[in-house]
């Protein structure tokens, strides 16, 4: 908690708050502050200021219409773990003076829980459920801030970006999916500025270990449902075949080295499998049985980034095709240029961002590129999978300063820099 608490031990609440103010007001002036604010802070203040946001009035937060927060409720991994979430950290926070908040990743509201007293103020802040608080919304706060940094944040009174907020403190930490690492949402604790305790943070970061651990072992439990549900029929299967759940997480394997998950089964397509080509997915039970509609030959693959990216395979296989997002197409990419030897995550964070501090965006991207291709990308390192081929149909137009071969003066994927043309991405694209 040291590296991220807004307070030291023993520090003055009340005179701490008014110095802030002082920073606060002269950052926005353009005038020097008496003492710098926190790096965490200065950057969030940053790109707020670009986004034009106004200190001085309370920014939009309309929320959403109850029925679009309990959809997401209902959808989002989280409701797994938000019952275990309101136990730990619900009780305390009725008796003290404190309220509770669980975000989804888009930075919406969905659970909160706290006394009386101080769900009303934040009634009058719309800190309410369906509210989005994320930095384009309403400023610098814990949870957007926590969002936009990857990272666990403290905020306390003027360290805030509205004036509206600066009676307030608030503790945030993302939750991420303890086996594909996607970013699920944030847990946040937040109350009256002036009665940030120290034990804050610590147990903020306890409800974040608990709720990956559940996250886990609910993983762990749901492969063995599949197993159990398929286990008549895997005894009399023969050949090469998986069983995998309805994310492509692999519960059984049989004939067939893979690691931990394909690309996500559909009825209605064929699935490319390294070591079994292309493969038909059955439903069985509560998972899929993916077996090969042939002898398991290389994958031959191409990157299409003549318009919209898409990848297809060139064995005239029954159009095996599939969008890609720009982002997707530019790890694709990357992954080709490194070849066998792979990329690291901070390495592929250094050739997407321009440093090697977005580790934890890159795991999630990868994540969520694996639910398209599946087994096609391996991770540690992340590299196409053996047994896979990759030839790119570049774009007509290439960036100023893109080197032949995608690398830098030393040899080296080209870091921070776009690979793809900006018009060559769909509008969905990250």
């Amino acid at each position: 908690m040291a590296g991220w608490s807004a307070v030291s031990p023993g520090t003055d609440l009340s005179r701490h708050a008014q110095v802030l103010v002082r920073v606060h007001d002269a950052v926005l002036a353009g005038a020097r502050p008496p003492v710098r604010p926190r790096a965490v802070v200065a950057r969030s203040w940053s790109r707020v200021l670009e986004l034009g946001l106004d200190a001085a009035r309370t920014n939009a937060r309309a929320p959403l219409p109850f029925d679009e927060v309990d959809r997401r409720r209902r959808v989002s991994p989280l409701a797994l773990v938000a019952d275990e979430l309101r136990q730990v950290l619900g009780s305390p926070a009725e008796a003290s003076s404190f309220l509770v908040v669980v975000t989804d990743a888009d930075g919406v509201i969905l659970w909160r829980e706290g006394s009386a007293r101080v769900r009303s103020r934040a009634d009058a802040l719309g800190f309410t459920e369906g509210a989005r608080w994320t930095e384009g919304a309403v400023g610098t706060n814990a949870i957007g801030t926590a969002l936009a940094e990857a990272a666990p944040v403290q905020l306390f009174s003027a360290e805030h970006f509205e004036t509206a907020q600066h009676p307030w403190y608030c503790t945030a930490a993302p939750i991420h999916h303890p086996v594909s690492g996607e970013l699920l949402g944030v847990v946040d604790v937040s109350g009256p500025a002036l009665t940030l305790h120290p034990v804050i943070g610590a147990l903020v970061e306890t409800a974040v270990k608990l709720a990956e651990s559940r996250l886990w072992r609910h993983h762990e439990h749901r492969l063995e449902r599949v197993r159990r549900s398929a286990r008549a029929a895997l005894a009399a299967t023969r050949g090469p075949v998986l069983l995998v759940d309805d994310d492509g997480w692999v519960a059984h394997r049989s004939g067939i080295e893979v690691r931990d998950r394909i690309e996500v089964p559909r009825p209605d397509r064929l699935v490319a499998v390294p070591g079994l080509g292309l493969c038909t997915p059955e439903r069985l039970g509560e998972g899929w049985l993916v077996r090969p509609r042939g002898p398991g030959d290389p994958i031959d693959a191409e990157l299409d980034l003549t318009a919209a990216p898409v990848l297809r395979l060139r064995t005239g296989a029954e159009g095996w095709r599939t969008p890609l997002t720009r982002r997707h197409a530019e790890v694709l990419l990357l992954l080709h240029r490194a070849g066998r030897p792979g990329l690291t995550a901070a390495a592929l964070s250094a050739a997407l961002f321009g440093d090697g501090e977005h580790c934890v965006t890159v795991r999630a991207e990868v994540s969520r590129l694996r639910r398209v291709v599946g087994g096609l990308v391996t991770t540690n390192p992340y590299r196409l999978a053996d047994g896979v081929t990759l030839s790119v149909v570049p774009s007509p137009v290439r960036q100023r300063g893109d080197r032949p071969g995608g690398t830098s003066a030393d040899g080296r994927p080209a870091g921070h820099q776009h690979l793809l043309p900006r018009g060559s991405g769909r509008a969905t694209d990250r």
